[in-house]
């Protein structure tokens, strides 16, 4: 395994641009009226591989590697072409075995099994022979190109902060900053590190998560995501901010101005014993990073929080940060748009005129929400379904002489596997 993060495959493989993002739906558009949708998917995708990996004990970093295999394999199939839940099963696989946490086979795919045949998924097709899932696992890590190398922003995050009162580092090299041997380093002696409460390490901490239900990830190194993830908690969210200005230690025109009397023995005595009061404006602008770069994911981040209140679904909101961003009135999905007075139903176009998307039928109560449309995971599997037998119908039109379509050979796998 690479230690260095710039000299891996991650880096030089592995980080898109977002034309890369678009060609690789480009199939996919031909075939959904909203590409708001894909987002959706993300969100939704995210959130099975984050089931299913709970359901097998896997850690965290387990997931996260897994959702990142899911991500790279797409970056080279369409959603109508494969089987998504087959892949997630296969990438939950692959990624035990990378991040040294191997799960057998027959476990995986009977979790996957009975989770992907509950509602909302109702999915009936699933394999029962492991030796389908066996199949899959070739093909994904056929995809992969063999990379199997993934860097994940959590170590960083614990190399520039820490808990309070923790001398603890932990470090993966070649993550923070351009080089090893040059640039600002904030790990070793800990020299440099903030020092946070509980509360808002674990926000960071549930930021990354978050930035997983996304294409962050294939879009920027690990480093930036983890520095995003203290920006947005330490500069955007304010009752940590608050919270960790009161826990901060009195500056000293405040400690001269609460005790103007005394002697210089006590006065160098105390400050002897003070820690000096932490300065975030400062810490950011000492890292070896774009500062406006770092502005821009974060509102990329801020978008999605606020594209992610119009998703419904009753997911663990213990690993994620979304609560603390979205803002709760009356109903959880009457938030606002950044920087305009508009609902997100109103900042969207109300019809559609291009063919593919199915009309979906669903209780009033889940398709809306004091008059905001909702998506629900029902719906995006309806979708997903809709979007391959198109798929399909197309293939066969393409058969009997209709309009020319390029035969992938990952939907003759898919079809097979199934």
């Amino acid at each position: 395994m690479a230690t260095d993060f710039w000299s891996s495959t991650h880096y030089k493989r592995w980080i898109v641009d977002r034309a890369t993002l678009r060609q690789a739906r480009a199939t996919d558009m031909r075939y959904v009226d909203d590409p708001e949708y894909f987002i959706h998917f993300s969100l939704f995708f995210a959130n099975v591989i984050t089931k299913l990996g709970k359901k097998l004990a896997f850690r965290q970093r387990v997931i996260a590697t897994a959702i990142v295999f899911f991500r790279r394999f797409y970056l080279k199939n369409s959603y109508c072409e494969t089987d998504p839940f087959i892949v997630i099963a296969a990438c939950c696989y692959v990624a035990g075995k990378a991040e040294e946490s191997p799960c057998h086979i027959k476990n995986i795919a009977a979790e996957a099994r009975l989770l992907f045949s509950q509602q909302p998924y109702g999915v009936k097709n699933f394999p029962i022979d492991n030796s389908k899932l066996a199949e899959m696992e070739f093909y994904l890590v056929a995809d992969l190109e063999c990379d199997l190398t993934v860097f994940h922003p959590y170590r960083t995050l614990m190399s520039l902060c820490r808990k309070e009162g923790s001398n603890e580092s932990q470090t993966e090299a070649g993550e923070v900053g351009v080089g090893i041997d040059d640039g600002p380093r904030y790990w070793g002696t800990g020299e440099g590190q903030l020092e946070l409460p509980d509360e808002a390490l674990q926000l960071a901490w549930s930021i990354i998560n978050d930035t997983y239900r996304s294409d962050l990830c294939l879009l920027y190194p690990p480093h930036l995501l983890a520095i995003i993830a203290l920006y947005l908690t330490l500069a955007l969210h304010i009752p940590t901010k608050e919270l960790i200005m009161q826990k901060s230690p009195l500056s000293p025109s405040d400690d001269s101005h609460v005790s103007p009397r005394r002697s210089s023995r006590q006065a160098s005595a105390s400050s002897f014993g003070s820690k000096k009061p932490q300065d975030f404006i400062g810490f950011f602008s000492g890292l070896n990073v774009s500062m406006p770069l770092i502005a821009t994911i974060a509102q990329q981040m801020i978008s999605l929080y606020s594209i992610w209140e119009r998703y419904k679904e009753d997911v663990d909101t213990s690993d994620t940060a979304r609560s603390a961003f979205c803002t709760q009135t009356d109903s959880p999905y009457s938030a606002t748009t950044q920087g305009t007075g508009h609902t997100l139903a109103e900042s969207r176009s109300a019809s559609h005129s291009r063919v593919g998307t199915p009309a979906v039928e669903a209780p009033d109560d889940m398709r809306k929400a004091d008059g905001l449309s909702v998506v629900t995971p029902a719906i995006l599997v309806q979708i997903l379904t809709q979007m391959r037998e198109n798929r399909l119908s197309d293939l066969a039109r393409h058969c009997t002489g209709g309009r020319p379509v390029v035969i992938n050979k990952m939907l003759e796998r898919a079809q097979a596997a199934g």
